[in-house]
């Protein structure tokens, strides 16, 4: 570019000269030629170099202005890699760092929280094997000391503990499936209302034992697509729970319904209800609110509702939960894709 520059500049310049000098002058425009050629090209490079100093310049500042925040942002991501979760991100003045930044705070506040899921579960999980091995091994030390005489009552005692812990091991073998998208599901039509009859005729026995009605009266056809023995599970669950949290005469109703493209199935009791402050945690593995559940026989892990909503979502469905405070009840809703035909249109 300085070459091209140059010779156009001295071209240029020179035709003027000629112009100008025509008929007369040539030892003049001959003159100004050669002042030309003189100051031409150090004015060119005087000009290429400033120009490449402005330029280093300005593409330094501008470097700068980029580089200084994405190394701050690599710092944290490398803090992050090594446990830190809630490393500082700064917010770089430039909007797309700044929601670069953003993004990765926000995945440094996803990692924390499943740390604290992990940490919790782990915790929970040791507390939950702490109680039966510490049964098994109590009855185990007394028959070795000869403290107490081989019976059929420790061994059932023992045989017990050790299927709560099978159960335990099973639950969260199931969930672990559940979350990776490995739950293997044997689908066929199906419907929700006779599986809330089998169902309801299975638990029958134990609402009789603790003084519960269990009604199962709006039981209309819901047609869907999934797995018998897991939607099985999805209902027996929810029935379980309301078992487990409803005193002594109290009620259960199960009803099925189909609305548009989604078949439900509702189990409403009239137990403890569930406070505003619970009512987001209830799914989450081993919660438990702070009221105990009143039928000891049916009192669980804190796994059953995880389990159920985790199977429902498999199905592509979901469970919600409502409840308008504490002894006022609970509603459980199991929504799965109707596989009912649309109605044909009337076109008359």
């Amino acid at each position: 570019m300085l070459v091209v520059s140059g010779f156009v500049t001295r071209e240029m310049y020179g035709r003027r000269v000629r112009n100008g000098t025509r008929g007369g002058g040539a030892a003049e425009g001959m003159q100004l030629q050669s002042v030309l050629d003189r100051a031409l090209w150090p004015a060119l490079l005087a000009g290429v170099a400033a120009a490449l100093a402005v330029g280093f310049v300005a593409a330094w500042l501008v470097t700068r202005r980029i580089a200084r925040p994405i190394d701050e942002l690599r710092r944290a991501t490398r803090r992050m890699a090594n446990g830190e979760y809630n490393a500082p991100v700064p917010s770089p003045p430039d909007l797309e760092l700044a929601e670069l930044a953003d993004d990765v705070r926000a995945l440094g506040g996803h990692l924390a929280r499943t740390e604290q899921r992990r940490a919790q579960l782990l915790a929970e999980v040791t507390h939950e094997l702490r109680t039966p091995l510490t049964v098994i091994r109590g009855h185990m030390e007394a028959l070795l000391d000869e403290e107490r005489a081989p019976s059929a009552e420790v061994f059932a005692i023992v045989v017990d503990e050790a299927a709560r812990m099978q159960r335990l091991v099973d639950d969260l073998a199931l969930l672990s499936r559940t979350d990776e998208g490995r739950l293997d599901l044997a689908n066929e039509p199906l419907d929700l209302a006779d599986v809330a009859r089998d169902a309801v005729r299975r638990l029958a026995p134990q609402f009789e034992f603790s003084d519960i009605t269990l009604v199962a009266t709006e039981l209309e056809s819901a047609p869907v697509s999934g797995d018998r023995g897991r939607v099985m599970q999805i209902v027996s669950n929810l029935l379980g729970n309301a078992l487990a949290h409803t005193p002594a005469g109290g009620s259960v109703a199960v009803a099925t319904s189909v609305d548009g493209a989604v078949s439900t199935l509702t189990v409403t009791d009239t137990g403890r209800g569930i406070s505003a402050d619970d009512l987001p945690l209830i799914f989450d593995r081993f919660y438990r609110a702070d009221l105990a559940p009143v039928a000891t026989m049916a009192s669980g892990r804190g796994l059953g509702l995880t389990i159920a909503r985790g199977l429902a979502r498999a199905h592509g469905g979901d469970i919600a939960a409502a409840s308008a405070g504490r002894d006022r009840g609970a509603t459980f809703t199991l929504t799965m894709p109707s596989t009912k035909p649309a109605a044909p249109l009337d076109l008359l």
